[in-house]
């Protein structure tokens, strides 16, 4: 009974997100919308199951991934703020996760707990970023560039203009103000690296 249950309760919600396939069929950016998709579904460990019925799994369970989901809308179609305002009434996104729709994001940008997290930068493919980060402006500057396959964890705050390379890691809570270089993992307050290209170091950022 709890089986039967629980699978109507599925289906009942599936019905209810269904109208969020509208845009997701409608819009230019369904290719890189289908790459979050395949991301989320790997980095969740979700069962496998149509690429439609996913999107509508993640639509329900995590508000992060809604957030994602409008900003990649709009990259689409610009115009359609009132349609998608309505959207944001009835499925709410995480109300403290924020994403500047100035940004450019590659395709499978992962968002682990968006609580408190801000990001305005240019990021490439396959992105981590988990809870109460920051990126952004330092000052009139600019802000950061961000490469291929980086992950940003908890606390950390990567500010101005600077660039981090590709397969990055910033530990948890390090404040990042220059540039890293491609392979890196960088921790402290100012950050500095301790790994790099695989073997452990200890150096100082160079702007």
């Amino acid at each position: 009974m709890k089986k039967i249950i629980k699978n109507i309760w599925f289906y009942f919600k599936i019905v209810v997100f269904s109208p969020l396939l509208i845009p997701y069929l409608l819009t230019s950016e369904k290719e890189i919308i289908n790459q979050d998709i395949i991301r989320w579904v790997e980095c969740l460990n979700m069962e496998e199951k149509p690429l439609n019925i996913q999107l509508l799994k993640l639509l329900q369970n995590a508000p992060e991934y809604r957030n994602l989901f409008y900003f990649r809308l709009f990259k689409g179609n610009p115009s359609a703020k009132i349609a998608m305002y309505i959207f944001k009434l009835i499925y709410r996104p995480c109300s403290n996760f924020f994403l500047d729709d100035s940004c450019n994001i590659g395709g499978g940008l992962f968002i682990q707990h968006g609580f408190s997290t801000i990001i305005m930068a240019n990021i490439g493919k396959n992105g981590w970023i988990n809870q109460q980060v920051t990126i952004g402006y330092k000052d009139k500057t600019g802000r950061p560039t961000i490469g291929n396959n980086v992950r940003i964890t908890a606390g950390a705050k990567v500010l101005g203009n600077i660039t981090l390379g590709d397969n990055v890691v910033v530990g948890a809570n390090a404040v990042v103000t220059k540039n890293v270089p491609s392979n890196c993992v960088v921790v402290g307050i100012p950050a500095y690296i301790i790994q790099k290209d695989g073997e452990k170091v200890r150096q100082e950022l160079k702007k």
